[in-house]
């Protein structure tokens, strides 16, 4: 979630659940959407429905959506395996300064990129080239079409929302991302991150390219932040820094955040904050046993090869990927995260979970901590020694 300013957060209850609603279209694929309201956390499992190919397994969904500490539920996800042929979609959304660009993406984003795709008819083709200019194609043009809704409303509406969409089959998947959610994989437990998070600050080449653009744009950066308000550089909405620049520069000045000689020298050249995604094509090969969709309220708490481990060792013990999936949200919330928590783990169905060997630490890590321990002890026992 791109923060606009630090702020206290509401205590997380752990019995208050946020609904999902869950269907099935007319030829039987998967429908998810969770409903939205003052609840914490929706959660369910699912398996795709039967492939034509019979030697194909379907792929097993979990996923959960956890409000936290947050004074409201701004993320969303969204699951389908209806109307793009053989792949299904799944998406998470993180919004940001209120869910209502969100709530407007849940359907527009799944109905352009089918759009875009010819109902997958582009996916089965698999010409990659096509595949990202259809895709590009489609979330620009939600943008452009959430861009015109926002300014409709009534009341001035700042929202936004980051996006990571995968598109899947069985041997192979497409990514489209914008913003700082993430994607890995798990092949034979070692971790692949498979997007890059679009930021205005850091030393990452990702990170870099974006605060090229920023600053090419016309834009400036302070502390981390676009314009010393925004932590992510790519996103749906944030309509002060698209359509609505100017307005945003004389806001900032009757706000006294800027002086006027400092808005004089100001000169756009184009949008700061944009909606155009990064295109990854990932083969699924036999060695592939998950992936894993999550918001930054995961990502900015646990390191994605903690994550994979973590998530494996539960498939270890029970093989339920919604309870993997629950769990793993818990160990975010418990390690101290301030954010909503959205996460999706779609299992291949292609690993015998109950054969898989204990996950064992690293020899020298272990050697570490137990030194460290050690030490900590010695140095107690003297303290209390000389003390006495």
């Amino acid at each position: 979630m791109a923060l606009l300013s630090p702020h206290l957060h509401r205590f997380y209850s752990s019995n208050s659940r946020r609904q999902s609603k869950t269907t099935a279209d007319s030829s039987g694929g998967l429908v998810v959407y969770p409903t939205y309201g003052r609840r914490h956390r929706c959660c369910a499992i699912a398996i795709d429905a039967p492939s034509s190919l019979t030697s194909v397994t379907p792929i097993r969904w979990g996923y959960t959506s956890v409000q936290g500490f947050r004074d409201e539920m701004e993320d969303d996800i969204v699951i389908r395996t209806d109307a793009l042929d053989s792949f299904s979609f799944a998406a998470v959304l993180d919004g940001h300064a209120g869910s209502s660009s969100v709530k407007f993406l849940r359907e527009e984003l799944y109905k352009e990129c089918v759009g875009a795709l010819q109902v997958g008819s582009l996916l089965s083709g698999g010409d990659f080239s096509a595949i990202k200019e259809a895709l590009i194609k489609a979330f620009e043009s939600v943008d452009q079409s959430l861009l015109k809704w926002l300014e409709t409303n009534d009341e001035e509406d700042e929202s936004g929302s980051t996006a990571t969409v995968m598109l899947i089959r069985n041997d192979v998947s497409y990514f489209a991302h914008i913003g700082d959610s993430c994607a890995v994989l798990s092949r034979s437990g070692k971790i692949e991150e498979l997007t890059d998070s679009h930021r205005p600050y850091g030393s990452t080449k990702a990170a870099v390219q974006e605060m090229k653009r920023i600053k090419e744009a016309g834009g400036w950066i302070v502390n981390g932040r676009i314009c010393g308000d925004i932590a992510v550089s790519r996103a749906f909405g944030d309509i002060r820094f698209k359509t609505k620049k100017t307005q945003m520069l004389k806001k900032g000045v009757n706000e006294g955040r800027w002086s006027e000689k400092f808005v004089s020298r100001i000169e756009f050249k184009g949008d700061m904050v944009v909606a155009t995604p990064d295109i990854y094509q990932v083969p699924l090969t036999s060695d592939v046993e998950f992936i894993i969709l999550a918001s930054d309220g995961l990502w900015d708490y646990m390191k994605s090869s903690d994550v994979v481990s973590f998530v494996r060792e539960q498939l270890r013990k029970h093989g339920n990927v919604q309870l993997a999936c629950e769990a793993l949200a818990q160990v975010a919330l418990d390690r101290g995260s301030e954010d909503n928590i959205s996460i999706i783990i779609a299992d291949l169905g292609r690993t015998e979970w109950k054969n898989l060997p204990v996950q064992r630490q690293n020899t020298v890590v272990e050697l570490v901590q137990a030194a460290a321990t050690v030490g900590i002890v010695s140095v107690g026992i003297w303290m209390t020694s000389f003390l006495s």
